[in-house]
């Protein structure tokens, strides 16, 4: 495993924890912010993904459980329409904070352990599975994209909803009250 596993996951856990923690509005260059970072990360990092065999299903493998990772820290983000601001709101707390560090701590533990705990093992794992390094590392890149978009794609649907429960309760930003609010959880 090189630097760009760790580069990487540091990136994604620091962009995450800043934009989500706490209250924070749901505009389209929060939605944005993540699409530029993968679109400018996976060219500069991925080392030529698989197109077949053991190191494709990997590949596959850590994309489908970036998903489900995505889908489990998106679950803890509360979403509801702020009447005052005319947006949606988000709140993330501890528990939403815990999921990434934990994801986050484990590929790095991972990447460290591949070199420095268990290389032998996975080298021979590696080499019974015919799965190359750049596959190995491509997955876990793969992983932590498709949890940010994951997250960010159903952050997406809930403001979108909260924001059309809103506008068909009639609850605008020029008239409502300070106290209405339309949630998603």
């Amino acid at each position: 495993m090189d630097a760009s596993v760790w580069i990487v996951n540091l990136i994604i856990l620091a962009a995450v924890l800043v934009s989500d923690l706490g209250q924070r509005k749901v505009g389209k260059m929060r939605l944005l912010r993540p699409l530029i970072a993968a679109a400018v990360l996976v060219p500069i990092f991925i080392q030529g993904a698989a197109v077949s065999g053991n190191g494709l299903a990997l590949e596959i493998a850590g994309a489908a459980a970036g998903l489900a990772l995505g889908v489990l820290a998106a679950a803890l983000i509360r979403v509801r329409y702020d009447a005052q601001a005319g947006q949606a709101v988000s709140h993330a707390g501890l528990p939403y904070a815990l999921v990434w560090v934990a994801v986050v701590g484990a590929r790095l533990y991972f990447a460290y352990g591949a070199n420095h705990v268990f290389g032998a093992s996975l080298g021979h794992w590696m080499a019974t599975t015919q799965i190359t390094v750049g596959a190995l590392t491509d997955s876990l890149i793969f992983l932590a994209i498709a949890m940010l978009l994951a997250r960010t794609g159903i952050l997406a649907v809930k403001a979108s909803a909260v924001t059309s429960r809103a506008r068909q309760a009639g609850i605008c930003a020029d008239v409502a009250g300070a106290g209405r609010t339309v949630s998603a959880r």
